[in-house]
């Protein structure tokens, strides 16, 4: 019998706030609404939407924002019962988290998975990296919170490209941008799951901390990310996920705003920069509805901890 093709379905709740450092904006610009807006108004439509399509889900929750937002703890707790995977997105979601050496490093995850247990009531399965951004250091400190797997592997050159041009772009304004831009070696990385090498995580080795890399495409390794599967034309998404859909694991990666837009309270500064927040929300989640429908259609759609516990023992 033929094994079953998996697919997940991940959102990163990144705040507004860390939208603002990406731009080189001034998080001044954000009242205490805008700063919530992501746990407040985001999750639920995801809730909604996962539930409606009736499909399982995987939230990247920074711990920082469970410490100091009661709702965010809420909706984590609410999001728990509902099915849904807490993961980690690190404490912090320092952009230079990989600089930081590994006493940082492993503090800065511990805190998360503290505060993520102090929240849903179970310890966190797998990491996220901020920005994507992965290496060895950052690597053992998975391996030593004893994670069941990673999701930060993102081997999309058109969107490192991009990056990279926008970086450049601010800071030739006076704007640097905080984010960071990783490795090139992140290009060759290995588009399906692999057991990295410890010493260079985007290369296969024999690591205990499966990485299950976001989904790109073949050859050109497009990014089927919630931020163009938003905003592109259909047909052009369409022909994408065409590409991909024989993988044996399709892991699908959203975030918080990819469900928000400029009538939520949105600065204009920030719109202006995060040109996706013009498309309507409603637009926007249709759209993911019918994606999450292709993957129902198409593959078993499970959380990437039910992922990493069904493919590790092939990797």
């Amino acid at each position: 019998m033929t094994a079953a093709r998996l697919a997940s379905i991940s959102v990163d709740l990144d705040s507004l706030p860390h939208y603002c450092l990406i731009h080189g904006l001034p998080e001044s610009l954000l009242d205490e609404r805008a700063r919530t807006l992501v746990h407040r108004v985001a999750v639920p439509r995801f809730l909604e939407l996962l539930a409606e399509v009736g499909v399982p889900g995987t939230f990247f929750v920074i711990g920082e924002d469970l410490e100091t937002d009661p709702g965010a703890a809420d909706g984590m707790r609410r999001s728990h019962a509902a099915g849904v995977e807490v993961a980690s997105h690190s404490h912090a979601h320092d952009y230079a988290l990989t600089r930081r050496g590994p006493d940082a490093i492993a503090e800065d995850l511990s805190r998360a998975d503290a505060a993520i247990l102090k929240a849903v009531g179970v310890r966190p399965s797998g990491f996220r990296a901020p920005g994507y951004t992965l290496n060895a250091d950052l690597y053992a400190a998975t391996v030593a919170q004893g994670y069941r797997y990673g999701s930060s592997a993102f081997p999309a050159a058109p969107y490192y490209a991009a990056k990279a041009a926008v970086m450049g772009a601010l800071a030739a304004l006076g704007r640097p941008s905080r984010s960071v831009l990783d490795t090139p070696r992140v290009l060759l990385a290995p588009r399906v799951p692999y057991r990295p090498d410890p010493a260079q995580p985007y290369r296969r080795g024999s690591g205990a901390v499966v990485e299950l890399p976001m989904t790109v495409t073949p050859v050109v390794r497009f990014p089927f990310i919630g931020t163009f599967a938003t905003t592109l034309p259909r047909g052009t998404m369409r022909a994408a996920y065409r590409t991909c859909r024989a993988d044996a694991f399709f892991n699908f990666e959203l975030h918080g705003v990819d469900v928000l837009d400029a009538t939520d309270g949105i600065p204009q500064e920030l719109v202006r920069q995060q040109r996706d927040l013009r498309v309507s929300a409603a637009k926007k989640v249709e759209r993911l509805r019918s994606i999450f429908q292709w993957l129902k259609d198409d593959f078993d759609v499970v959380t990437l901890r039910d992922a990493a516990g069904r493919l590790s023992a092939s990797l």
